[in-house]
């Protein structure tokens, strides 16, 4: 059954542009459509969710959704809204980052079943690279002028930024290369719409046009907004750069982290973009977290339901408990169950200082751990009137004077976790 797909999105906030007659032409029955994906990381990152997630509601409404790796295209480089060219990849590392792009979109799409409707990965590399120059010029680029190329945004303001160097031949022929993939799926596969952000209506609509003037057919074209944050700063960037899908890049706990620190503008708005809730669901949690807004109920759903997804139950269980260990009532067990990436994560930028293994293995003494060997305290005599005032704790669990740290307390057999009342944490590192 096909549901319509541009109210799904429409009232998500996911629409920028419809080509007139793609709504209706969605609604004759199942289409293919495609979006593209940069290869140029084995990673794709946040920045990436939106069409991925427009593929997903593609599918979800009965079409079939076509993920392109721009294995040609992501040798060129899009000029629109860069200022620099892209790093050219070698054909080995491309294969390996287009395997791993697809286990990413596996957690979205169905690639697997024999629906119709089943998800398909292609890339443009296949039938680009064996395309001659001479042939793309004749059978391609004497269809589109220079006048109609020079007319897109993209192209306009690469050329008259001020701090442009102008823009070479190879990034100029960028949308004819894009617009190229569309009429060879339009082709290969009936492939009659092309999605993706509002800066790429004017590479999608060189592919309408290709498809109009060679193959004498029609294709429709759907845009997406680009998402903002409502500070200003750039969506899917932290202060390490890229928050990733992968979790040897950015791990479950930060990635869990990233949504919870939403503002409850932003909230509000990913909750709809970001997750499979329906209106009457979401609309619900809004009012929820509009009568307590300390609760954070809108941030800390939208941070299940995204980690949820992109890793797996097991990890944002394991990112919940990992945040709880700073916010809440955890114990040492639930220290121990972390893994040392999160655990690192979770107590990053906390002083530490190495102590030997042998101090351990004797048996460190506590007045010694937090003072003159771990140095966490001033003085003996500052450690002693802590731990009469019961405010230090080791690995959550408090302790007392004449507690000695053994090897039992190693966490990941490498750290001791110290602790003087709620919020100044203290780390020991074995070496």
């Amino acid at each position: 059954m096909i549901k319509n797909f541009v109210e799904e999105l429409t009232w998500r906030g996911m629409i920028h542009t419809v080509m007139p007659g793609a709504e209706e032409h969605l609604m004759e029955g199942m289409k293919s459509a495609y979006i593209g994906f940069d290869p140029t990381a084995d990673s794709l990152h946040i920045g990436n969710l939106v069409p991925i997630m427009i593929l997903a509601h593609y599918q979800r409404c009965g079409h079939k959704p076509v993920a392109l790796v721009g294995g040609a295209t992501g040798m060129i480089g899009d000029p629109s809204g860069k200022s620099n060219e892209r790093n050219l990849l070698d054909e080995t590392t491309l294969r390996h980052n287009q395997e791993a792009i697809k286990g990413q979109l596996a957690h979205f799409l169905d690639f697997e079943s024999d629906a119709d409707n089943a998800a398909v990965l292609v890339n443009n590399y296949d039938w680009m690279k064996d395309f001659s120059f001479l042939e793309f010029i004749r059978d391609v680029g004497k269809h589109i002028t220079v006048n109609y190329m020079m007319a897109k945004d993209s192209v306009k303001n690469r050329i008259s930024s001020d701090a442009s160097e102008g823009m070479s031949f190879t990034e100029f022929t960028y949308q004819l290369v894009q617009g190229y993939d569309f009429l060879h799926l339009y082709r290969a596969s009936k492939c009659t719409l092309q999605m993706g952000g509002s800066d790429q209506w004017g590479n999608i609509t060189t592919g309408t046009e290709l498809i109009r003037r060679i193959a004498g057919g029609k294709g429709f074209a759907i845009t997406c907004p680009l998402i903002t944050k409502s500070d200003g700063s750039k969506f899917g960037k932290s202060e390490g750069g890229n928050v990733w899908l992968d979790a040897k890049r950015t791990s479950p706990y930060k990635f869990y982290q990233y949504w919870l620190n939403s503002s409850d503008e932003d909230a509000e708005k990913y909750i709809k973009i970001f997750t499979f809730l329906n209106e009457t669901e979401i609309n619900a949690l809004i009012q929820e977290h509009n009568q307590a807004p300390h609760l954070r109920v809108l941030q800390k759903r939208l941070a299940e339901e995204i980690t949820k997804m992109v890793h797996s139950e097991a990890d944002l269980e394991n990112a919940i408990r990992a945040s709880n260990i700073l916010f809440g009532n955890s114990t040492g067990d639930d220290l121990k169950q972390l893994d040392e990436q999160t655990f690192l994560d979770v107590f990053d930028g906390v002083p530490q200082t190495e102590i030997s293994t042998s101090d351990i293995e004797k048996g460190l003494d506590i007045i010694g751990a937090l003072a003159e060997k771990g140095g966490f305290l001033k003085s003996n005599g500052e450690a002693r009137r802590a731990l009469k005032e019961n405010s230090i704790s080791v690995n959550k669990e408090k302790v007392k004077e004449g507690y000695n740290i053994t090897s039992k307390d190693l966490i990941n057999n490498t750290f001791v976790l110290l602790q003087r009342g709620k919020k100044n944490y203290f780390l020991l590192r074995m070496v």
